[in-house]
């Protein structure tokens, strides 16, 4: 498997570290998920350690990806066949299995976002990243980028999706605006590029024009 941020973990991603051990401090998290399942079952924390071990890698390297060693480490503290930990590393796609960008730039491009605009979200993240092939990283480290179906935020779309969060309600300036500050070492809020609040409609209230008149309390017996 070879597409955008996809390696297949039967061999190392070239370049990768040949060793990985979680520090202290994810240690620690890496454990406390394991004791959220029953003594026979730690295999169930697997996705939460594979996540951890991701977010050691940004915080090492500056892109959050799971080299084989990594997913091994995985393996043996949950004493699992290593062949497992590669199934659900190539399965679920939020684990990346081959270097990205300081920022991946994971831009929604299903119906109700390409409806709403994406093409030109998409654009504005492929020139930020030089036009590198999808999933490639741009020269200087900064970006990769990767399309991706439903985000599951149809209703603010298109959808632009960073690190831990989405930006919202975006076009091609907004997007640009927000690349420019993240290429600053800025990371502008999450949230609606338009200001509306969660999935409010736009243009303000049409129905409930003042806030509803809370009901009287029952007098305590």
């Amino acid at each position: 498997m070879s597409g955008p941020a996809r390696w297949s973990p039967a061999r190392p991603y070239p370049g990768g570290p040949e060793t990985f051990a979680f520090t202290p401090a994810y240690r620690e998290q890496a454990e406390k998920h394991i004791r959220k399942y029953p003594p026979g079952r730690q295999a169930s924390a697997v996705k939460a350690l594979l996540d951890l071990a991701m977010r050691q890698m940004e915080e090492e390297t500056g892109a959050r990806w799971l080299p084989r060693a990594a997913m091994e480490h995985v393996a043996d503290i949950l004493e699992m066949p290593r062949i497992r930990v590669y199934e659900v590393a190539s399965f679920y796609t939020m684990f990346k299995t081959r270097p990205v960008g300081r920022h991946h730039l994971q831009v929604c491009t299903t119906t109700p976002c390409w409806l709403r605009g994406s093409d030109a979200v998409l654009a504005a993240c492929r020139k930020a990243a030089g036009n590198v092939p999808d999933g490639e990283v741009s020269a200087d480290g900064m970006f990769s980028v990767e399309e991706v179906e439903c985000l599951g935020a149809c209703v603010n779309a298109p959808v632009l999706w960073v690190g831990d969060g989405f930006y919202e309600d975006l076009d091609g300036p907004a997007t640009e605006r927000i690349l420019e500050a993240l290429r600053r070492g800025e990371r502008p809020p999450y949230g609606s590029a338009t200001g509306r609040m969660g999935s409010a409609p736009e243009g303000g209230p049409t129905t409930l024009t003042e806030p509803p008149t809370p009901p009287e309390k029952a007098p305590a017996e």
